[in-house]
């Protein structure tokens, strides 16, 4: 596994399935992350975000109550707690396109397609972390830049192929 120092981060969990959340808590605990705080739905997480200052965010995608891309949106529309910023990976069942497509349409730095290891996880933190895209706000979208995710290949290449324009390893 890669080593990062998370020792300084404060994460938010977000994931409706109690024994996954707990997997992705116990992993963030063991790598070291300073405070890991829970939601079980896209609702609790954006009442959580207005008295903890996260650096981070690990959102899944469905859930019950407000989902994850509902909840990722209502975080990059919100001027008032000074979230909107605030990195955030989507942890997801569906690894097709589409899906892919609405998570990054509707904010989210990176996707992780379960099931996680510990090794893909610091890998996405990694990635969001250490080598953000640059933030857009306009009128029709607030988040990072879409254009990273954008792929140039189809079919199972698009595990394997890097896109055009990034480097080696992205």
């Amino acid at each position: 596994m890669q080593d990062r120092d998370l020792s300084g981060q404060k994460i938010l969990v977000v994931e409706d399935n109690f024994h996954f959340r707990k997997l992705l808590v116990t992993i963030l605990g063991h790598i070291g992350v300073a405070e890991i705080r829970e939601a079980s739905d896209g609702r609790e997480a954006l009442e959580i975000l207005k008295t903890f200052a996260a650096d981070l965010a690990i959102i899944d995608w469905k859930m019950d109550g407000m989902d994850g891309l509902e909840c990722v949106r209502r975080i990059r529309r919100d001027e008032e707690t000074g979230t909107r910023r605030i990195p955030v990976l989507m942890v997801t069942g569906y690894d097709e396109n589409q899906v892919m497509e609405r998570a990054r349409d509707a904010g989210a730095n990176d996707i992780l397609v379960k099931p996680i290891s510990p090794r893909g996880l610091m890998r996405s933190l990694g990635q969001v972390i250490e080598a953000p895209n640059a933030f857009i706000e306009t009128e029709d979208y607030v988040g990072p830049d879409r254009r990273r995710l954008k792929a140039a290949f189809e079919g199972t290449e698009k595990r394997y192929a890097e896109p055009e324009g990034l480097p080696q390893g992205s």
